[in-house]
């Protein structure tokens, strides 16, 4: 497709807001198609972001598409897979060898991560313009379409606006854009917490992903409760680990427990040679919402595409983000660029076709994580599950499989054919 400029009224072709995965991923796409895109950061780079920094082989495929090089040489530290570790067992699961997905996974700090990908979106030409804070929509008065968005950039926050045909909400979990059309979180589908801090550590090193299954709030020591979530060790190979925790809203606790203070109960009893005390550690600890599930629908309306954290796109299975708000970014630019070629309705067909290849993608496996979610919200089944799975090499190797969203729809062995075969038949969220 030949470079198109803004035209009219219109600043681009397309405006993307907020420049984390998905919003770069996105702007990356259509600039290499060869729209003009507009790509609107509220804060500068290089910028923190509070996540757990590790990617499984889902993750490193999107940036694999994308054209990421995701080498060590790169500055990447690869994982060969999980190490599971409750009821007294632990367990080392390597990442399962696929058609679909390369053979291992990686960590690398989002402060770096993020910069590297909006950086990449520049370089396909998207236009980035940081320190510009987008506080909502602007609409056709009387039909309601999105054309553009209203928000205040720079030190002295000074108001502008932009217009465009099209508009991608990459704003995260805040889900600015969404909120100032109505479209509130659905109160069905599992949210989830996530706390982490940096520890310097021996334990930076490790050839696997850690994940701690059994996480106790000892809050009322008369009656501790098991919670539905992990705690995870993720060596950073620079001196540091990251450390936290993810927790459920499926829990009678959430919503009522410190999670700041949960995480340094848990770190307390790890062994004293890890380090993960106080006096290690080399930031605050930092905490973020989880979207699940598309939690905010419709992801099109009226010019309006929601992508990634903005249209709940965290596995509830793992709380696993990055690599779905890729997916979802790269949906979400196909149609975009298809929309873009085509005139009067057959755009509109082409801009509905987004969430029908969300759901197409993503919905029965979602639907399994909510009832996954649902049942491990009872400490009972928590505490069975633990009790045992753990134990059992074979069904742990396939939980991985499902967990992780890592299988061959076509050409895998019988435990992907049976994941495939789930996902198939359960309804679509």
């Amino acid at each position: 497709m030949a470079r198109q400029a803004g035209s009219g009224n219109s600043d681009a072709d397309v405006i993307v807001v907020g420049a984390g995965p998905a919003g770069s991923t996105a702007a990356a796409y259509l600039a290499r198609a060869g729209l003009d895109v507009l790509l609107l950061e509220k804060t500068t780079f290089p910028r923190e972001k509070v996540c757990g920094d590790g990617l499984t082989p889902r993750g490193i495929k999107q940036l694999i598409d994308l054209g990421i090089d995701t080498s060590a040489e790169a500055g990447w530290l690869h994982n060969r897979g999980l190490r599971v570790v409750g009821g007294g067992v632990t367990i080392e699961l390597d990442w399962p060898d696929l058609a679909s997905f390369p053979p291992y996974g990686a960590v690398r700090q989002r402060q770096d991560f993020d910069e590297m990908l909006a950086r990449h979106a520049e370089k396909a030409g998207a236009r980035l313009l940081e320190r510009t804070t987008v506080t909502g929509a602007i609409t056709e008065p009387r039909t309601g379409r999105v054309t553009g968005v209203n928000g205040r950039q720079g030190p002295d926050k000074q108001p502008v606006s932009y217009r465009a045909p099209i508009t991608l909400a990459c704003d995260g979990v805040s889900a600015r854009l969404a909120l100032s059309l109505g479209l509130e979180k659905r109160e069905d589908r599992p949210m989830g917490v996530g706390v982490r801090r940096y520890y310097t550590t021996p334990r930076t090193n490790d050839e696997y992903l850690e994940s701690h299954v059994e996480i106790w709030d000892h809050a009322d020591p008369q009656d501790p409760k098991l919670l539905p979530g992990y705690g995870w060790i993720f060596g950073m190979g620079d001196g540091t680990s990251n450390v936290g925790l993810g927790i459920l809203s499926t829990s009678s606790a959430y919503g009522k427990t410190d999670y700041r203070a949960l995480l340094r109960s848990w770190l307390d009893g790890t062994p004293e040679q890890w380090g993960f005390r106080e006096a290690n550690a080399t930031g605050k600890i930092a905490g973020a919402a989880l979207p699940m599930s598309f939690n905010r629908t419709p992801h099109y309306r009226a010019g309006l595409l929601l992508v990634g954290d903005a249209g709940g796109m965290v596995n509830p299975f793992n709380g696993e983000g990055i690599a779905y708000a890729m997916e979802s970014a790269r949906l979400a630019a196909e149609c975009t660029v298809q929309a873009m070629a085509r005139p009067g309705s057959a755009r509109e067909r082409a801009l509905h076709r987004y969430p029908t290849a969300l759901r197409e993608e993503l919905g029965g496996y979602f639907r399994m994580g909510n009832v996954f979610s649902r049942l491990i919200g009872h400490p009972a089944v928590m505490r069975a599950g633990i009790r045992h799975a753990l134990p059992r090499e074979t069904l742990m190797r396939f939980m991985l499989k499902l967990l992780a969203n890592l299988y061959d729809k076509r050409e895998g062995d019988t435990m992907d054919r049976v994941i495939a075969a789930m996902t198939r038949f359960t309804p679509s969220v």
